[in-house]
């Protein structure tokens, strides 16, 4: 019955327009991730939204290979020229796009983490025409010179 309290609160406080964190305060089985937590759609703000999403979900893995997709991530993030576009992953592989949700605009390789010593950036889903890396920064380093120089700002996707 306690929880049933916790959900109506969390409601309210929902429909009453509060920030995403009172609803963290008065239910505390709110987990916020970061993902779609912009009020409005600057597509600044949800590329940010985004990875820290990313970063977000790789640090609570459980599996096996949660490690080095986490150093993959945090590697990816701290690349200035793709922190400035927008993440998303598919299959747990790391890919970019100069449009946000959900008409995405695909854009360079992807980054795969096989271990926390094998790293992949290659250009389909089997990595099979891939180049294998022993750290994340080096598999970001080549994921980077891949990339078209012309690379505009992240726009917002079609909604």
């Amino acid at each position: 019955m306690e929880h049933l309290k916790e959900v109506a609160a969390a409601a309210l406080a929902w429909h009453n327009g509060e920030p995403l964190d009172a609803l963290q305060q008065v239910s505390p089985f709110v987990h916020l991730s970061g993902r779609f937590e912009v009020p409005d759609l600057d597509p600044a703000r949800l590329t940010a939204s985004e990875w820290q999403h990313l970063r977000t979900e790789a640090n609570e893995l459980g599996h096996p290979w949660g490690p080095a997709y986490q150093a993959l991530i945090e590697a990816a993030h701290a690349e200035p020229t793709l922190r400035r576009l927008y993440p998303f992953t598919s299959h747990w592989a790391l890919r970019f796009s100069t449009t946000t949700r959900p008409d995405l605009t695909v854009v360079g390789p992807m980054l795969s983490a096989r271990s926390i010593d094998h790293y992949t950036v290659s250009k389909t889903m089997m990595g099979n025409d891939g180049a294998q890396f022993s750290t994340p920064e080096d598999a970001v380093a080549t994921a980077v010179s891949e990339l078209p120089f012309d690379l505009a700002s992240v726009t917002l996707g079609n909604t």
